[in-house]
């Protein structure tokens, strides 16, 4: 099964991501470990990524397509892949359906953007130990201090409202017109299916919502 997880920053995906992986028995495709990985081993598209990153630029979809078209060719991909991160634009989908990587499930995981933020902008951390907590989820004893040390949590650059914010703006325009693309790819193509779940709630009922669509 080939498998795309959409939505927004902070709606789950990379958990429940895991969850598919483990239950499937197949990889999670990642486009950062893939890129890290053809610079480390100094392939032909490697190269030229590390040029682009080296100037401080994007790499092209072009190259991305490249690396994800290489890396599905791999053995532990026979039964099927989870693509994590990708695609994030209509170029990248479009790129993918014309490199005949056909899909079987894409799932959007609908969270609203006020709940995104609040998960996300209310998450603390214990850098020495890396302890998590969340303002109203998982709360410290005493606000701000770590439970066990008593020391300062901080927040994370990426967990600040504003930054957060600010993401959930890039997905609007880049990656939520995904939802209609595939929403019409699924009733081109057949085998191909599309559905949305809500991603509010225990994280444990979603996963099984998913494991659901799965079976």
């Amino acid at each position: 099964m080939r498998i795309v997880l959409l939505g927004g920053p902070g709606a789950g995906k990379g958990t429940q991501g895991d969850y598919v992986c483990d239950y499937l028995q197949i990889p999670k495709i990642s486009t950062g470990d893939m890129l890290r990985a053809a610079v480390n081993a100094g392939t032909k598209l490697g190269k030229a990524a590390k040029t682009v990153m080296d100037a401080g630029d994007l790499v092209s979809d072009d190259i991305i397509l490249g690396l994800v078209r290489e890396r599905v060719q791999d053995q532990d991909c026979k039964k099927g892949f989870l693509l994590d991160g990708f695609p994030r634009t209509i170029a990248q989908a479009e790129g993918l359906a014309a490199a005949k990587i056909d899909l079987d499930l894409i799932i959007e995981i609908r969270v609203d953007d006020e709940e995104i933020v609040q998960r996300m902008s209310g998450r603390w951390v214990h850098p020495p130990s890396g302890r998590t907590y969340h303002s109203v989820y998982n709360p410290p004893r005493k606000v701000g201090l770590d439970d066990l040390t008593g020391e300062p949590l901080t927040q994370r650059d990426d967990d600040q409202e504003a930054t957060v914010r600010k993401r959930l703006s890039v997905y609007q325009k880049q990656t939520k017109p995904l939802v209609n693309w595939y929403t019409k790819y699924a009733d081109a193509n057949v085998g191909a299916s599309f559905t949305q779940i809500n991603g509010v709630g225990d994280v444990n009922d979603i996963k099984l919502k998913i494991f659901s669509l799965l079976s």
